[in-house]
């Protein structure tokens, strides 16, 4: 796998939909956001033990593989968990384990995979997702996790916690594994079309949660384009090219695709169809490298065949890094509240890393570092 995260069966909900949930809540007026000090260690941001909901029943391996993810976070001691989902149905995996201290908050209705965003958002009340972000919405949870229908999650979201001030449009943010670190690619499919002035923005939420969740100081901001020179691109992307060279950030210009995962930039900026199939095309490229190796190992010679063994060290750290599962998650940028969305197939260990991308997040207080930085933009 070359991607972090991977998101083929994404369903978004449309742009005209997305614009009417724009307009909806347009005059709300925007509370306070506290800003931690961004020179705080990531380990001494867990010191308050954040408060985690896991929608249980979201995931093509829902409840048990998520009740398992959330039971390895618990034993790593990296938050309190707060499953949200059917007791009945919880509740006998967490006594087998021998885990009865995680809390169940009860929910007896799920959100289907393939059900539209719009349907879910009618129908959150009562459903294991709904409840998982009404309790961040009332402050009983500091973050949630689901690896549930992704359009639902994010149209929830966009609703009960709304953007932050300054932010017109959410956007998901896809970590990729880069030559010399993490890169965070931002939109990865939450906006289909875009204007300029939500690139820009986008720039600006992942240059702060580079900083703020993977400890970047001074994050280096590129757009993806056709060419470095500043007269390549669309006209969408020139124009957003020159809003990020005049936003508070440090703006490198233009990258191809082919630097994306050399870490040329900390944080490439696509519109979401751009970044969507920037995805997918890592995650083919990535499977087809690893089903290539292991044909070629299998007709292999059997010196090669042994060469293969002797490097099988090397090929499980590669692996590693490539992994989606070790990342976890993707966080939804932008809402007043700290969402992560999971892939549908994430196993136990992706689950309990998105919790942990949780808890960093929570702990880092990057809504308020979005908002800081949204201010520096409009002052």
């Amino acid at each position: 796998m070359v991607t972090a995260v991977r998101f083929e069966n994404f369903a978004f909900p449309s742009q005209r939909y997305a614009a009417a949930i724009g307009e909806r809540f347009a005059d709300v007026s925007s509370p306070e956001f506290p800003v931690n000090g961004s020179a705080a260690k990531l380990d001494r941001r867990l010191k308050d033990t954040p408060r985690i909901a896991v929608d249980a029943m979201g995931g093509d391996d829902a409840p048990g593989e998520i009740v398992e993810g959330t039971i390895l976070a618990h034993r790593d001691g990296i938050g309190r968990m707060i499953l949200v989902g059917d007791r009945e149905r919880i509740a006998p995996l967490l006594h087998a384990r021998g885990c009865s201290e995680i809390e169940i908050v009860h929910a007896a209705g799920e959100v289907a995979m393939d059900a539209p965003a719009s349907q879910a958002v009618r129908n959150a009340a009562g459903t294991s997702l709904g409840e998982a972000v009404e309790l961040v919405r009332g402050g009983a949870a500091d973050a949630v996790v689901s690896a549930g229908n992704s359009g639902a999650f994010l149209a929830i979201a966009l609703i009960r916690l709304r953007t932050i001030p300054g932010i017109a449009r959410p956007a998901i943010a896809a970590v990729l594994p880069g030559k010399t670190g993490p890169v965070v690619l931002v939109d990865a499919g939450a906006n289909v079309d875009c204007r300029p002035e939500w690139m820009m923005q986008f720039g600006i939420m992942g240059a702060a949660y580079s900083r703020a969740a993977l400890g970047v100081s001074n994050p280096r901001v590129g757009i993806i384009s056709n060419g470095e020179e500043r007269t390549k691109g669309n006209a969408q992307s020139i124009e957003a090219a020159a809003l990020l060279a005049r936003a508070p950030l440090h703006f490198i210009g233009n990258i191809e695709g082919k630097d994306v995962l050399s870490s040329v930039a900390d944080v490439v900026v696509a519109d979401g169809f751009v970044g969507n199939v920037m995805l997918k095309l890592a995650e083919g490229v990535g499977a087809f490298f690893q089903v290539s190796l292991n044909e070629a190992f299998a007709t292999a010679s059997p010196l090669a065949k042994l060469g293969g063994l002797l490097a099988r060290p090397a090929f499980a750290v590669m692996k590693k890094k490539l992994d989606y599962d070790s990342y976890g998650g993707a966080p939804l940028l932008g809402v007043r509240g700290n969402c992560i969305v999971a892939h549908g197939r994430s196993n136990r260990n992706a689950i309990r890393n998105a919790i942990k991308a949780a808890a960093l997040q929570a702990g880092a207080n990057l809504v308020g570092a979005i908002a800081a930085s949204v201010e520096k933009v409009s002052a």
